[in-house]
């Protein structure tokens, strides 16, 4: 089968769950080649090769921790020209995207971003998009070169295929642009003890009507029930109820999680375009007319001071 380049996101050599969920669909359309850069690279060999990776390319060179963005985009160049990939599939983080584009633009290549899905075709990948605040799905290709394309987490199970999962060192020479912009300095995100945002596999977000900062716990309390993360729409985070970081939309982040819990938000557009592609998703709201009632799989109308609480100490209980 022909190759398909898979670029790592790790930490210190600690495999990402959205990686493994590229390994699943690489296999699809055929033999993952990962490609691991920085330090600890070629510590991801042994969980790689358990997901179906039977190469991984590794490098490290101070250049990736120093500079953003454009060492990789030289590191994945380097891997594409030795391997002469099918498609390159690339985490949909913000340095993903960025990360894809640019070496799209370098190869001459069509960029699909945001895929939730990705299969073979008989004209090759074809990839599944949520368009239109996730009004619409698109099935596409790329007309041009080899695909370069973007898959948001939670898109695809993770499914252990044992492989080889060979190392072999990758040769990279950094253009003059590598080091064009600097990392300066770095503070360590404070930790919630919670899944990432855009990684979890359950999202309890809270809104509008949670009606102030010191009601947040009730929301928090919910999404430890349920090991989850914590999200917030645009107008509990505008009036500095829970942090930017953990706003979910269109100006926020896209989640992408098994399950969402919507407490207290109305479902505007901005909202929704955020969350909509969520594959089960509950709303309590006591306004049984709010929109966001119109995309739920599951809907509550009550007031979520008392159903919040109720649902967090059944699953307490359950759990006990």
């Amino acid at each position: 089968m022909a190759d398909v380049l898979v670029l790592v996101d790790h930490v210190d050599g600690a495999v990402r769950k959205p990686t493994l969920e590229l390994l699943t669909l690489a296999r699809r359309i055929g033999d993952p080649v990962a490609v691991a850069l920085g330090a600890g690279a070629e510590a991801t060999a042994a969980v790689l090769g358990e997901h179906g990776a039977v190469r991984v390319l590794t490098a490290d060179a101070p250049e990736f921790a120093d500079y953003l963005v454009v060492p990789k985009v030289d590191a994945l160049r380097a891997a594409f020209d030795a391997v002469s990939p099918v498609a390159v599939l690339v985490v949909s983080s913000a340095e993903g995207k960025e990360i894809a584009a640019r070496l799209a633009l370098r190869v001459g290549s069509g960029v699909i971003t945001d895929a939730t899905d990705v299969e073979a075709g008989e004209q090759g990948p074809v990839a599944t998009q949520a368009a239109f605040a996730a009004s619409y799905t698109t099935r596409s290709r790329v007309s041009r070169g080899v695909p370069v394309i973007t898959v948001k987490p939670n898109s695809a199970p993770v499914e252990p295929a044992a492989a080889a999962g060979t190392v072999e060192a990758l040769s990279v020479s950094f253009g003059g642009t590598a080091t064009g912009t600097k990392v300066t300095s770095r503070t360590p995100r404070e930790s919630t003890g919670r899944p990432e945002l855009t990684e979890a596999a359950i999202v309890v977000s809270g809104g509008r009507g949670v009606n102030g900062a010191e009601n947040f716990p009730l929301i928090e309390a919910l999404a430890d029930s349920l090991g989850a993360a914590v999200g917030a729409s645009r107008a509990a985070v505008d009036a500095g109820w829970y942090p930017h970081t953990s706003q979910v939309g269109q100006t926020g982040k896209s989640v992408s999680p098994q399950l969402y819990i919507a407490s207290g938000i109305s479902g505007a557009i901005q909202h929704r375009a955020g969350m909509q592609t969520s594959k089960t998703i509950v709303a309590i709201n006591k306004d049984a007319e709010a929109p966001i009632f119109e995309l739920v799989d599951y809907g509550v109308v009550g007031d979520l001071f008392a159903v919040v609480p109720q649902l967090t100490e059944e699953i307490n209980t359950r759990k006990g």
